[in-house]
């Protein structure tokens, strides 16, 4: 890959280079120390990967993405010295079309190079994610589940799956919902395990209903929002709880959306929405299809609301979605199902 590097810390230059021509994969497209710079850069000469700062002089990193995605769309991974500290930006970044986020590798006093093995997994990573993947087939749900307990039966259960833009895009969907909401609320999001907790504690801020990382073990309960929260997949057990798996090693997405779909469609006994919202690749789309003709009411987000219009574009290039709606429409489309599910 051709990857750029857009910071104005010379140290921090120096240590993504060294990371970079540490393996024979990857060769520097060019170095620019503001966003402003990067965005032009990227009009001359456009990278397979831009590594982005958020804290910069003349243009920061989330306007700076906001540019590049809108004009000359390519992956972008936030790298910054304190993904803890520069919350907000991070969200704001993704939203904006940014991949994910990891912290700056730091340079040693004896010249090695702290958090390079993460950052060369999230570039390993993002290539995988960017090449053409082979189509998912769907699955067909087995006509008898595993297990109904009466508790599931009556329990209603909303299942997001989102990628690029998913943050401000989650925010949006979950601001529509009351904290006494009927039906319980699971996330799949493309994000790395260490910053679920963040992400969970954000949307927090933003919506009504409770929401945590889910946990091994959890009990879908109502007016609770499960994110999850870990680079292995979240699944809906035979038993009707959340648990985590190291299974499906084939599935780059991690913790995948198609996963979680078609463990919802084999084991939850209840009545269940599924929503698929703006992302890169395809992850989701088949799982949603696979739900749609089990019964499930499906729902997609449209081209024009997305950051990323890559999900929900493969999912309605195989019907898999019964409606393709504008985000802010989904909300109020999810409150208005679970009403009628209720009666």
């Amino acid at each position: 890959m051709r990857i750029a590097i857009v910071n104005d810390t010379m140290m921090a230059v120096e240590g993504l280079k060294r990371v970079l021509l540490s393996t024979t994969d990857h060769t520097l497209a060019w170095v620019a120390i503001n966003g402003e710079e990067a965005v032009a850069r990227c009009e001359q000469d456009l990278p397979d990967l831009v590594l982005m700062d958020l804290i910069m002089p003349v243009m920061n990193g989330v306007e700076a993405s906001r540019r590049i995605m809108s004009a000359t769309p390519c992956p972008i991974l936030v790298v910054t010295s304190s993904v803890e500290g520069n919350t907000t930006m991070v969200f704001e970044a993704m939203g904006c079309g940014a991949l994910d986020a990891v912290k700056t590798p730091v340079l040693g006093l004896s010249g090695n190079i702290q958090g390079d093995l993460a950052i060369l997994d999230k570039i390993r990573t993002i290539e995988k994610l960017t090449r053409p993947a082979p189509e998912r087939a769907a699955k067909r749900a087995p006509s008898h589940l595993s297990v109904v307990s009466a508790f599931q039966r009556n329990e209603s259960l909303i299942a997001i799956g989102s990628s690029t833009g998913g943050p401000p895009a989650l925010a949006k969907v979950l601001a529509d919902f009351p904290a006494d909401f009927s039906s319980g609320v699971v996330i799949i999001q493309h994000i790395d395990a260490h910053f679920a907790g963040e992400l969970a504690e954000w949307l927090d801020t933003q919506c009504k209903m409770r929401v945590k990382v889910a946990q091994e073990g959890d009990r879908i309960s109502p007016g609770v929002v499960y994110l999850a929260a870990t680079n292995d997949h979240l699944v809906m057990s035979s038993e009707g709880c959340l648990a985590y798996t190291e299974t499906h090693q084939e599935v780059v997405y991690r913790p995948s959306v198609d996963v979680f779909y078609e463990s919802v469609a084999a084991h939850w006994g209840g009545k269940v929405t599924a929503v698929l919202l703006t992302g890169m690749g395809r992850d989701g789309a088949a799982g949603l299809l696979t739900l749609r003709q089990k019964g499930v009411h499906t729902i997609a987000q449209d081209e024009a609301s997305c950051a990323v219009y890559g999900m929900p574009k493969a999912a309605a290039a195989l019907n898999a979605a019964a409606k393709i709606l504008p985000l802010d429409e989904i909300g109020p489309a999810l409150l208005d199902q679970c009403s009628k599910v209720a009666k």
